[in-house]
């Protein structure tokens, strides 16, 4: 059955109906002043919409480690929001990133994303674990609730990680992390509601009873977020496609497109039962403070 999005109308988004989901947005560090600047604009836009986190990425091999410790410490500071540090287990041996997370925690961050990480090379290269490194994201976790009780995210992947040879091994891997002491399974980016669905019952009857939350990707980019899909593991489907075709140079209508089709994917999940959506936000709030909006999640007023 196609899922392609439906009309918009009153029934279909709830926007006076009183704020029920929960959101969380992710950040990367910036490399630049113009992308600081454009990411602390992003922050202030969002922080008065109650984010139940904020996360901050990890580059490859490590590669913004300082970067990451300073954006989330920053963001505590300055938004009272509980930011969550990514830390991955490439290019660094066990005891330096030991070292690593208790920073995290000396520095009030009680929150860490725990990831096998990305080759140095980046997405698509070949992986391999460092010698006295951890070996995956399962015994990243074993070893970060040794450190202190961090409040832990994993990666959940709806249409396999590419790694993985099928969806079973996969889900395996999912338990792992989970019985290791995971809290909660943030998922890769999808744009089809039942891969989602039967992957959340799939997981359900591996015995995985943690809250799984859906990564939600705004698209106003088609032909970069393709690319980013191809290497790791999401489909796009073709109705998607044809929705952006024509508007390479209409970055208007890609938006409100891109606004419209996120929108009614977290609809229909929350339909299902999702209240929590996370939204990978690359650094800016227009799409992600709309479709907030349209679920009927606004800034927070003050009592007068």
């Amino acid at each position: 059955m196609s899922t392609a999005p439906l009309g918009l109308g009153e029934g279909h988004f709830p926007a006076r109906a009183p704020q029920r989901l929960r959101v969380s947005f992710e950040f990367f560090p910036p490399r630049t002043d113009a992308m600081e600047k454009t990411l602390w604009e992003a922050v202030t836009r969002l922080t008065p919409l109650g984010p139940t986190f904020f996360s901050v990425t990890y580059g490859a091999g490590g590669s913004t480690r300082q970067r990451t410790h300073d954006t989330v410490v920053r963001l505590k500071a300055e938004t009272g929001i509980d930011p969550a540090a990514h830390l991955t287990c490439v290019a660094a041996t066990r005891g330096e990133i030991d070292e690593v997370a208790q920073a995290y925690w000396d520095a009030g961050i009680r929150h860490v994303v725990a990831l096998r990480g990305d080759p140095p090379s980046g997405m698509g290269g070949k992986y391999s674990a460092h010698p006295g490194g951890y070996a995956n994201a399962a015994d990243l976790v074993a070893g970060l609730r040794k450190i202190a009780p961090f409040q832990i995210s994993v990666a959940a992947y709806p249409e396999k990680h590419p790694d993985s040879p099928d969806a079973t091994a996969d889900l395996d891997n999912l338990k792992r992390k989970v019985d290791a002491g995971a809290d909660r399974c943030i998922t890769q980016f999808f744009f089809e509601v039942d891969d989602f669905l039967g992957f959340r019952d799939r997981a359900a009857a591996a015995g995985v009873h943690v809250p799984i939350v859906p990564g939600i990707m705004p698209v106003s980019n088609f032909q970069a977020v393709n690319r980013i899909a191809g290497l790791c593991g999401s489909k796009v489907p073709g109705w998607l496609a044809s929705l952006f075709d024509g508007l390479d140079d209409d970055i208007e209508t890609r938006r409100m497109i891109a606004a419209t089709v996120a929108g009614d994917l977290c609809r229909r999940l929350q339909s299902e039962g999702v209240e929590q959506f996370h939204f990978y936000t690359l650094n800016r709030a227009d799409l992600t403070f709309a479709i907030c909006h349209l679920l009927g999640v606004r800034p927070r007023r003050s009592p007068s």
